[in-house]
């Protein structure tokens, strides 16, 4: 590090420090120095931005930063199983290679998401704030996964009315006494629910996947299958995505678990990974 300079200051002598007798004072002006951009009011270090000297409105956040790619959710013989990948990319930068996209809200329920991790973050907060309130009232009962999504559906909604929204796609999973149940909430508050649910690119590449194989009665085997195959064609095809997954279940007997990571056995000797262009039209 560099050290601080010193001013010699007629009025201090030499060899004197610090950031508020870096300028000469009144002993030797006319007149005190006055505040600027470069000598903020607020005691920071000379030229440190004053946030005075600042006079555009305030900005709510346009795009996102750190960013988790697609979810996916199918409903099985005894619950729900619910697939992503953990990392967050920094843009195009895979940067963190261990963020866990997959959160417990209780024995019942578990919430995934994609999007900006800092506002999934800040989600998770708000349902620790809520299961704590729910375990305060000391009546035996937990909240269902039908009230984790509708409260989920208002936070989302009302940020989004004040123009300011969570960068969310969020998958609710979980269990209650009349069945599974799967719902998917919008960063602008649209949702609905499904046998099957995906988020971000996972829309298009694993939701076929899901409509011509996943059954409501199918075995914990047979949905674990489908999902590594949603899993593998995501991770093929999605430049966002890495080979390291967790998979969790929410199933009546057993309450919520989540995997370690894991990684797929995948294969890029495909003939078409080799030239994917090869007599495409207007290609290179």
């Amino acid at each position: 590090m560099l050290p601080r300079p010193t001013t010699h200051s007629k009025a201090l002598g030499p060899g004197v420090a610090g950031p508020e007798l870096a300028v000469a004072t009144s002993a030797v002006l006319d007149r005190p120095p006055q505040p600027g951009a470069h000598l903020p009011l607020s005691g920071a270090a000379p030229c440190a931005v004053d946030p005075a000297s600042l006079h555009d409105p305030r900005q709510h956040t346009k795009y996102p930063m750190v960013t988790g790619t697609s979810v996916m959710a199918i409903k099985y013989k005894d619950g729900v199983m619910l697939g992503c990948d953990m990392l967050a990319a920094y843009g195009s930068t895979k940067r963190y290679k261990t963020t866990q996209r997959m959160y417990r809200v209780n024995s019942k329920c578990v919430v995934a998401a994609g999007g900006e991790i800092s506002d999934f973050q800040h989600i998770c907060t708000l349902l620790d704030e809520l299961t704590t309130d729910d375990f305060r009232t000391d009546d035996g009962i937990e909240l269902t996964p039908q009230e984790v999504y509708a409260y989920l559906c208002r936070v989302l909604y009302n940020r989004r009315n004040k123009f300011d929204p969570l960068w969310n796609s969020l998958v609710v999973g979980g269990v209650a006494p009349d069945g599974s149940f799967l719902g998917m909430v919008g960063m602008i508050g649209t949702h609905y629910t499904d046998n099957h649910v995906t988020t971000g690119f996972a829309n298009q590449l694993a939701r076929p996947l899901f409509r011509e194989r996943q059954k409501d009665d199918m075995s914990e085997e047979e949905a674990l299958q489908l999902m590594y195959d949603a899993l593998k064609v995501c991770y093929y095809r999605d430049k966002q995505s890495i080979n390291k997954f967790q998979i969790a279940k929410v199933t009546h007997a057993a309450g919520v678990s989540i995997s370690e990571p894991f990684a797929l056995d995948v294969r890029w000797d495909y003939k078409k990974f080799a030239e994917p262009t090869k007599w495409a039209v207007g290609a290179w």
